[in-house]
C-alpha cells in the first residue's frame, strides 16, 4: 500500500496576489499581505473572502452594511451578512438576515462559490452599521498565530 501524498506547505506560501485592473499592484499586495495558502479549500476560500469583505466594507458609507446576493436564493436573493464560517474541506457558510429580518444561512460549496458583495442600507438607522470584515480578519490572524 502506498502512502498518501501530502503537498509541501512551502508551495502554499506566500499567498498569490489578486489580479485586477481596478487595483494597483500595491493594493493587490496589501490584500494578500500576511496570508498563507492552506491546503483546505474551504478554509482558503474563507480566508480570502474575509479579506475581500473587510476591503469592501472600508469603502462603504457609514449608513450601509455589506450584503451578499447568492445565486438561486429566494426573492431578491439578498442576505445581510452577520457572520461567515467554513466547514472543511469544502463548505462555506454565510449567516445573516433576509430583507424581512428573518434568519438565513446560505451553505455554499467552494466549487460553486458565486456571490456578489453589495452595499445595503443598515436595517436599524439609529444603530451603527455592522462591520464583520475586521472580526473575520482577526479570526484568520489568530488561527495563523
Amino acid at each position: 500500500m502506498s502512502k498518501p501524498v501530502k503537498a509541501d506547505p512551502a508551495m502554499f506560501a506566500p499567498c498569490p496576489q489578486p489580479v485586477s485592473s481596478e487595483k494597483t499592484p500595491e493594493e493587490s499586495a496589501a490584500l494578500a499581505e500576511g496570508l498563507h495558502k492552506t491546503d483546505n479549500p474551504a478554509e482558503w476560500a474563507f480566508v480570502r473572502l474575509s479579506r475581500l469583505i473587510k476591503e469592501f466594507e472600508s469603502r462603504l458609507d457609514p449608513d450601509d452594511e455589506v450584503g451578499v446576493r447568492g445565486v438561486g436564493m429566494p426573492g431578491d436573493g439578498v442576505l445581510m451578512i452577520h457572520d461567515l464560517g467554513f466547514w472543511g474541506p469544502d463548505l462555506l457558510m454565510f449567516f445573516g438576515r433576509d430583507p424581512d429580518g428573518q434568519p438565513v444561512t446560505l451553505l455554499q460549496h467552494v466549487s460553486r462559490l458565486n456571490v456578489v458583495l453589495s452595499a445595503k442600507p443598515k436595517p436599524e438607522p439609529q444603530k451603527p452599521a455592522r462591520r464583520i470584515g475586521f472580526r473575520l480578519d482577526e479570526m484568520v490572524r489568530e488561527k495563523e498565530g
